[in-house]
């Protein structure tokens, strides 16, 4: 792999922080693609996200995916607690 990236997201609270983490765990164990791979760890209130593509094209399409997962969960887990 040659481009890699880790992203750091702070969740606003543990609960959130653990929704997102086991609704990605299936996306990271068994990836749609063989151009990437990403690892998932907690850290206290953080994400932290960790892509590896054979190119930044693949780099940039499994962050935007991976990114975009994230930002629909935590909408649809704001939606549910107004």
């Amino acid at each position: 792999m040659k481009a890699k990236a880790i992203v750091r997201l702070k969740f606003p609270s543990k609960r959130h922080l653990e929704i997102v983490f086991s609704a990605l765990m299936p996306e990271v164990k068994r990836p749609v693609t063989m151009r990437s791979r990403a690892g998932l760890e907690k850290n206290r209130a953080f994400l932290i996200l960790r892509v590896e593509a054979r190119d930044t094209v693949a780099l940039r399409a499994a962050l935007n995916a991976y990114l975009r997962w994230i930002n629909s969960m935590l909408n649809v887990l704001e939606v549910l607690e107004a």
